[in-house]
């Protein structure tokens, strides 16, 4: 059963302030399955951003969500990121956005969140 994406995103944000970065809910999307962007600013004009992996690269290893890099290089220049946020947003209106602030860049997505 897969975590509704309320509470995927509450566990995320406790996650990154524990770890040292500053992290905000920007957008809430679907309460039960709304698809889920990360957007890492590195605090010098660059971000990262990811966005949910394809259905077949889910591991059955306990992770209820995986995530890939949405942008062929990262980082890129901030606007970039929200550029593509935007498409995104007009694509779908309920997917949530989770900014991070952190100057190493941690995404804390390779730790399981579940």
């Amino acid at each position: 059963m897969r975590l509704k994406s309320a509470i995927w995103v509450s566990a995320y944000l406790r996650r990154c302030q524990s770890g040292g970065a500053f992290a905000v809910l920007r957008r809430r999307g679907a309460e039960e399955a709304g698809a889920i962007f990360i957007k890492i600013d590195r605090l010098d004009g660059t971000a990262d951003l990811y966005g949910p992996a394809p259905q077949t690269e889910l591991k059955d290893d306990g992770t209820d969500r995986a995530f890939t890099a949405m942008l062929k290089q990262q980082p890129v220049p901030a606007f970039e990121a929200e550029e593509r946020l935007a498409k995104e947003l007009k694509f779908d209106p309920d997917i949530w956005i989770v900014e991070v602030e952190d100057k190493a860049g941690r995404s804390f997505l390779d730790e399981v969140v579940s």
